[in-house]
């Protein structure tokens, strides 16, 4: 939703954030406001207060204090310590709601399972949103050890696409045109000891991997994380998802990683694909 700081904060006036050409009788201008005020909460301001947000909204602190409080009662907003906000667990519960009712979750889930009991690492299924990857599903390893480099994720987790394998993948078969806008909005910044960190680097990484429809992350999300990502298809043959494997260094070196488990992350690639009805060339014809 488009929204720009408002030049005053009287209610008497239009919001920055109002989008008139919807209005229609039973036009919720309540609901609008109460979905505004989620949409200032971004991975770079996670946290808000409530002059943050009636600045940014256009709205009076009165009217958005009042707003506030009432997603908060209602799990979409947490308050802190400092009196500030963020994102409450309802938020990501809606999320992954929607994730699965486009079924990707279900039906890449047993692929996952089977992944991770063939090779004994970590297996994920991400998807790009904005200049993030938002963890779908993830199966853990059991291996000891696999701990270390867990890092936390879960589904509905975020991390940076710039220095993930899956993330490099997802934004190497982006249009163009969406490339670059979503580019323009990275600040690559260092996460692991080889985080490409600049954007030129960051292109000539992409290009790579497009060629090679393949993707490695070699400690560049974390200190001693590997991780390779093979796309997944629709049946419009776009890559809607990436899937990887993720291992300690201290558990298997990179290329052995690549070389030896590389395929079987391939072919699971591609049966999710085939679920949701790609098709290879060869088998179109």
């Amino acid at each position: 939703m488009p929204r720009t700081k408002a030049a005053t904060k009287s209610s008497d006036q239009e919001p920055a954030w109002s989008i008139p050409s919807l209005r229609e009788p039973r036009y919720s201008q309540s609901l609008e406001r109460g979905l505004a005020i989620l949409g200032c909460f971004t991975p770079a301001r996670p946290v808000l207060g409530i002059a943050d947000i009636a600045d940014e909204l256009g709205m009076s602190r009165s009217t958005t204090h009042r707003y506030v409080i009432t997603l908060v009662a209602l799990g979409y907003l947490e308050q802190g310590a400092s009196r500030k906000y963020r994102l409450g667990l309802r938020v990501t519960d809606l999320g992954m709601s929607a994730l699965n009712s486009t079924g990707l979750r279900e039906h890449a889930r047993p692929y996952l399972e089977e992944l991770r009991q063939r090779t004994s690492y970590t297996t994920s299924l991400g998807v790009l949103d904005g200049s993030e990857v938002l963890y779908v599903d993830r199966a853990r390893s059991f291996r000891r050890g696999q701990s270390q480099i867990d890092l936390g994720l879960q589904p509905g987790s975020r991390v940076p696409a710039y220095c993930t394998a899956m993330g490099k993948l997802l934004l190497a078969y982006l249009p163009d045109s969406q490339q670059r806008d979503v580019l323009g909005e990275i600040k690559p910044s260092k996460r692991g000891p080889h985080t490409i960190s600049s954007k030129k680097g960051l292109r000539a990484e992409l290009e790579k991997v497009r060629d090679a429809g393949f993707a490695v992350d070699d400690e560049e999300l974390a200190a001693g994380l590997y991780a390779i990502a093979a796309p997944v298809r629709n049946e419009g043959r776009d890559v809607v998802a990436a899937v990887n494997l993720a291992a300690h260094s201290s558990m298997i070196a990179l290329g052995e990683l690549i070389d030896a488990l590389g395929p079987h992350l391939v072919s699971t690639a591609d049966r999710i694909s085939a679920r949701l009805g790609y098709r290879r060339d060869d088998e179109r014809k």
